[in-house]
């Protein structure tokens, strides 16, 4: 199948510990890559990549269809600072959005932006993706991300 279709997520930040990231991306022909780097108590890069099945992407594009992301514009929403960084990359068809933001503590910080609607969205819609991905990394590993 030659859709156009790609995920791409990516939450870090630099500090005492060095480039600290979780990151993963997803890809229409099921090739999906993720990587963990901590260097908290000298944890070790975690890089994993697995093929998922159709089933799988066609849930992707379910969870990402329902959140109404595509219609969503991060103008006015924080940008990024030393607390971190949030990107989220989706290509579906003939739509492709790119998002950057700081990263998010909680729904608090949500409530006070510029933009609280789209950013609520954002920031559910990058929850799923997170539980999504870790299911499948758990079902294909013996591994417990840090999130």
């Amino acid at each position: 199948m030659t859709d156009n279709f790609y995920v791409r997520y990516y939450v870090g930040h630099k500090g005492k510990f060095g480039h600290e990231f979780l990151e993963f991306e997803i890809k229409a022909d099921g090739k999906m890559r993720y990587a963990n780097n901590s260097n908290y108590k000298n944890e070790i890069m975690i890089r994993k990549e697995v093929h998922i099945s159709q089933g799988a992407i066609d849930e992707l594009k379910r969870i990402i269809s329902d959140a109404e992301i595509m219609k969503e514009d991060d103008k006015l929403w924080p940008e990024p600072d030393r607390i971190g960084t949030q990107e989220l990359e989706i290509v579906s068809g003939q739509d492709h959005i790119s998002f950057s933001t700081t990263k998010i503590g909680s729904l608090l910080d949500v409530q006070e932006s510029k933009d609280p609607d789209g950013l609520r969205i954002f920031y559910y819609l990058v929850q799923d993706l997170k539980c999504f991905v870790f299911s499948l990394i758990r079902l294909h590993f013996k591994i417990k991300p840090i999130s």
